[in-house]
């Protein structure tokens, strides 16, 4: 049994339509209520409509991508009851409906990082890569975020002022345009393009975790989940954390979802199953250390979501995205060990077996070029990997048959 095909869609403004999914042979959509703000609860009837219009077509809303965390359950603010309470009614909706399963992440004020969102590959495709001495650059001559040169390799921080003063204003400007608005606003951003001063709030936001290391933010992620997690269990609802993308410390922000010793945390602090992961191979393979295959093994009976993309990761902890099976994982190894683990969920007996997988990014390619998708979410870049994916999930299952 293959994992389940999923793609994410935007809505009804997404440039790639329910109809197109339809046609690619996608079985699941992975989707959100994007026209809700954030903190707001989910009405069922809103629910209803994008369920009953994936529907029409034949396929199942499978995933929440995503019900958004509020900065304030982040970081515990005054609001933070009116938000949990909001989250939790959301929560019941969505069961109510018959959507079972919501991916979310915990991370500080950015969901991902990206220096260069047009990197030219060697095919003529475009990437998007995260330079780590251009990132430096940004936090600690763009931004001036206060102390960030302290919170870096001395090494990597003259290579970010070397980068800084080749730059010019403009193309200052242009990347930390990049990185506050252009890769987080289409998706969830605390900051949008109407903002006249964006870093500045974008400092703001940052300040507000001055006080809050790794393990407050742990235990505040502690706190969401068991007041979060028992409602997603009487809802039949699993939650699933997507890792942090990078996984590892940025902007002087704490990171707590990005290796193997924070899933072994997470499953301590709230022992539920219904208390699980977005195995997301793209962000996780950003950090050297990681070993996914390892990291399958230990968490394998909490994955409820799947994102597969591939990384080439470089000596200096710059990386870029090379598509889908090619880079610095083993994508069929990593494939290999998904599809096993979901086959001894089948002879488990074991009701909730799906692992729906979607492709994860893309490169842009071809028609691509004519119009002017989300960052990373090119139509006929992620149709070639969702391809990809496929065709080796398909061979992976003969090898498998084959050998009963």
């Amino acid at each position: 049994m293959a994992l389940e095909k999923t793609w994410r869609w935007f809505g009804e403004k997404d440039l790639v339509t329910l109809d197109d999914l339809q046609q690619m042979g996608v079985e699941g959509v992975v989707t959100a209520l994007h026209h809700i703000p954030n903190g707001e609860v989910w009405p069922v009837e809103e629910i209803l409509k994008v369920k009953t219009a994936i529907e029409k077509r034949g396929m199942r809303w499978s995933v929440v991508e995503s019900l958004p965390v509020s900065e304030g359950i982040k970081i515990c603010s005054n609001d933070r009851e009116r938000l949990i309470v909001n989250y939790q009614q959301s929560v019941r909706n969505l069961g109510k409906c018959g959507i079972d399963t919501i991916c979310y992440n915990f991370m500080p004020v950015l969901d991902w990082a990206r220096t260069d969102l047009h990197f030219k590959l060697k095919n003529g495709g475009e990437s998007m890569y995260f330079d780590f001495p251009t990132f430096v650059a940004f936090d600690v001559f763009i931004l001036k975020r206060p102390g960030a040169e302290t919170d870096y390799p001395a090494e990597i921080v003259e290579k970010a002022k070397a980068v800084f003063e080749k730059m010019t204003e403009q193309e200052a400007e242009e990347l930390a345009y990049n990185i506050i608005v252009v890769t987080q606003g289409f998706i969830d951003g605390v900051i949008d393009g109407s903002v006249a001063d964006p870093k500045g709030l974008f400092l703001e936001f940052i300040d507000r975790y001055k006080s809050i290391g790794k393990q407050q933010l742990r235990n505040n992620l502690k706190a969401f989940l068991d007041d979060v997690i028992p409602v997603a269990e009487e809802a039949g609802v699993k939650l699933a954390i997507h890792p942090d993308d990078p996984p590892f410390p940025v902007l002087g922000l704490p990171r707590i979802i990005g290796q193997l010793e924070d899933y072994e945390w997470l499953f301590k602090a709230n022992t539920s199953p219904n208390n699980g992961v977005t195995f997301c191979a793209g962000s996780l393979s950003a950090r050297k250390e990681n070993d996914l295959l390892e990291v399958i093994e230990k968490t394998s009976d909490r994955i409820h979501f799947v994102h597969l993309r591939n990384t080439l990761l470089l000596e200096d902890g710059s990386f870029y995205e090379s598509g889908h099976l090619n880079g610095s994982q083993d994508m069929m190894k990593i494939m290999y060990a998904l599809i096993k683990e979901q086959n001894r969920r089948i002879q488990s007996g074991r009701s909730d077996v799906k692992m729906p997988v979607r492709p994860d990014h893309g490169i842009r390619i071809m028609d691509d070029y004519k119009h002017d998708y989300n960052p990373g979410y090119p139509l006929i870049g992620r149709l070639k990997g969702l391809a990809e994916l496929d065709g080796l999930m398909h061979g992976i299952e003969f090898m498998l048959a084959d050998q009963v």
